[in-house]
């Protein structure tokens, strides 16, 4: 991922690292790390997102590069790290277990 300089960093109430999601997207969320499993939400403009986890799943072009990084944001929920600006090309957060 080519993630944008300055990328916000901060401990939400959840406890895990907070990042907000690329203006201007709303951003499909899936119950799993790909574009094969189902959208069951899609995040508000201007959203930040909480990131639990982080594994890999299918590859994805957005405003912050390709990446085939994927964010678990909550149980069963994620959105592709394409979309998220960590501040980072790689891994944020632990990997998923």
């Amino acid at each position: 991922m080519l993630a944008g300089a300055g990328g916000a960093a901060a401990a939400g109430g959840s406890g895990y690292p907070t990042f907000p999601v690329a203006p201007g997207y709303r951003v499909n969320v899936r119950s799993g790390p790909g574009t094969n499993f189902a959208i069951i939400d899609t995040l508000q403009l201007g959203a930040s997102v909480s990131i639990r986890c982080q594994c890999e799943g299918t590859t994805i072009t957005g405003p912050y590069g390709t990446t085939s990084i994927w964010d678990c944001i909550g149980n069963s929920r994620f959105v592709s790290d394409a979309y998220v600006k960590t501040g980072s090309d790689g891994y944020v957060a632990t990997y998923c277990a």
